[in-house]
């Protein structure tokens, strides 16, 4: 304990001294900017009073005068930019008290054994990780209310301060999932951060950074006109002059906050900690499977799975099935699970689940014709089943582009697309370089001004496939610019509000759509033919099941077909399971 309480101090103090330093890079900047007038004043005072007669002082009470005015109103002008200049701050969904009394009765509790303030406020964030945000800047309106408090991270001595605590934010995968002992100690040297928070230098020198980080980002602003970009160039200067000379010591200052919250946490809850720990990674993992292929899907459409984080626990508990990954794994989802400490938990998990969706993919904030939510249980009908069969019909509808013949019958149906994969090129076609990538070939057939397309794919790929594949690739980037510019498109409009994206995942190449689009034909015909039905793996996404089971090995097949134009070992895989391509299929 004595251990832990020196080495919180320790950090204690680094980060104050840290403090103390950028505040005092304040106060010279303030200093040079003051130092004109002081001059300016001098100089006038010993004019008026007969100290300093003669030509000479006149001349320098003449130019040092307006010099004084000019500097002063250019600090004002600095100032002024970072005083209104809105810190960036994180989006999260704030939880209210009475939306979760007892996650705030614990969060108190772990505050009071921490010797800490406690937060002023929870919110939660669509994400694998906890933090402290302060949100006290003049500029973000009136702060919450303020503590006085004692002994501010164990320094040893006491410090009166009304500075107001930080607002606690929490990943919301770690609700679901975790057990509540589990959250209490992963928050644990999160909580202890406020100690070092609550210290009124510490305070201070973190508002006077993010104000200078705020006023760069102000000044780097596009769009404004000429001569407000000319005054504000001058402003971005100084400011980032200044915050050239803070970075070092803020840097370290938030490691001593780091240091002396990790200290005074090692007491509370050690070996849960432990174990919390192991969950964490876990945690991250399934979200992230659960993001990438089955969120994604969805909001490609036009659709934001309502649940999310719900559906984590139930890909944990999926990929905790599959790998092993915890002994013991049944007995501890029979502990009380962490999103109980929330009165109304469908409710966060709805508005985290939207908050996710306009992060990572940049949907709008509320919902409306063209995007709407999803639950889990109307997943495989309302985004597999509609997903395969929009992709099979743009794939069809390619075909007509390139002016293949149509199945007998002049219906849809797989035959086509394997009849044409399959085909030798003749001199009536487009000239067809077999030995560029799917992607170049892509690149070669998108119209001007697309973009995205010059990313080179190894992947050896036939004429036909790399031809296709191009003109699907260029029928997705103009659906997707349709979407994106007009009200009625099948994704998402987004907004000049839109908040800023976090790609899941990087642009899919020409042989991917390839790939995805004869994959989605498949699973329509055999939908059709042989009675499968669409369904939702927890950890890959959409998946067909034959029979009851889902059907694991469609895509080695696919990818023989498009990279070496065989239909053998698909056509043996869709006889095997009773699936007839010669028909026709319905489309969207």
């Amino acid at each position: 304990m004595s251990g832990s309480g020196t080495g919180a101090e320790t950090g204690a103090r680094s980060a104050r001294a840290h403090a103390l330093a950028v505040l005092r890079i304040r106060s010279r900047a303030l200093a040079v900017a003051l130092l004109p007038a002081a001059g300016a004043v001098v100089l006038l005072v010993g004019g008026s009073t007969g100290h300093l007669p003669g030509g000479g002082w006149d001349l320098a009470r003449r130019v040092l005068a307006p010099v004084a005015v000019l500097v002063l109103l250019a600090a004002a002008g600095v100032a002024l930019v970072i005083a209104r200049a809105r810190p960036a701050m994180s989006p999260t969904v704030p939880v209210a008290e009475d939306a979760a009394p007892d996650l705030y009765r614990m969060v108190r509790d772990l505050a009071d054994r921490l010797g800490v303030p406690a937060p002023s406020a929870i919110a939660l964030t669509p994400d694998c990780d906890s933090w402290l945000e302060d949100r006290t800047h003049p500029a973000h309106g009136r702060p919450p209310p303020a503590e006085e408090h004692g002994d501010i991270a164990g320094a040893g001595r006491p410090v009166r301060a009304r500075t107001a605590a930080p607002v606690l934010v929490i990943g919301s995968p770690f609700l679901w999932w975790m057990r509540v002992g589990e959250l209490r100690a992963v928050l644990a040297p999160v909580v202890a951060g406020t100690g070092p928070s609550a210290h009124p230098d510490i305070a201070a020198a973190r508002r006077f950074v993010r104000g200078l980080d705020a006023a760069v980002a102000v000044t780097s602003a596009p769009g404004r006109p000429a001569v407000v970009r000319g005054m504000l160039a001058g402003v971005g200067w100084v400011t980032r002059l200044l915050l050239r000379g803070c970075r070092g010591h803020a840097a370290e200052m938030e490691r001593g906050v780091a240091a002396a919250a990790a200290e005074r946490a090692q007491a509370v809850d050690y070996g849960q900690r432990i174990v919390a720990q192991e969950q964490v990674g876990l945690a991250y993992a399934g979200w992230d499977r659960l993001l990438t292929r089955v969120a994604l899907p969805a909001w490609r459409m036009g659709r934001w799975p309502s649940r999310l984080s719900a559906g984590v626990v139930a890909a944990l508990t999926e990929l905790s099935r599959r790998d092993r990954l915890a002994e013991g794994f049944a007995s501890r989802l029979g502990e009380r699970p962490a999103c109980d400490l929330l009165e109304e938990p469908g409710t966060m998990d709805e508005a985290t689940s939207l908050l996710a969706a306009r992060l990572f993919h940049g949907g709008p904030a509320e919902t409306g014709p063209d995007w709407l939510p999803v639950h889990w249980g109307d997943y495989p009908e309302e985004v597999v089943d509609r997903k395969w069969r929009t992709d099979a019909a743009r794939l069809h509808r390619v075909l007509d582009v390139l002016h293949v013949p149509p199945a007998p019958g002049d219906a849809p149906s797989l035959s086509r697309v394997l009849t044409h994969l399959t085909t030798p090129a003749d001199a009536g076609e487009e000239p067809t370089d077999p030995t560029r990538s799917t992607a170049a070939v892509a690149a070669s057939a998108l119209a001007p001004g697309d973009a995205g397309a010059d990313d080179e794919d190894p992947t050896p790929t036939t004429p036909q496939s790399a031809a296709l594949a191009a003109r699907l690739s260029a029928e997705v980037g103009r659906e997707e610019a349709a979407a994106v510019s007009g009200p009625h498109g099948t994704a998402p409009r987004r907004d000049e509000h839109a908040l800023p994206l976090f790609p899941l995942q990087p642009p899919r190449t020409a042989r991917e759509l390839l790939a995805d689009h004869i994959t989605a034909m498949v699973c329509c015909t055999a939908m059709d033919t042989a009675g499968a039905t669409p369904g939702l793996d927890w950890l890959d996404g959409p998946t067909l099941l034959l029979g009851g089971g889902r059907a694991g090995d469609l895509s080695p097949q696919v990818l023989t077909l498009i990279e070496d134009g065989d239909p053998s070992p698909l056509r043996q895989w869709l006889a095997r399971q009773g699936i007839r391509p010669e028909k026709p299929v319905r489309l969207v």
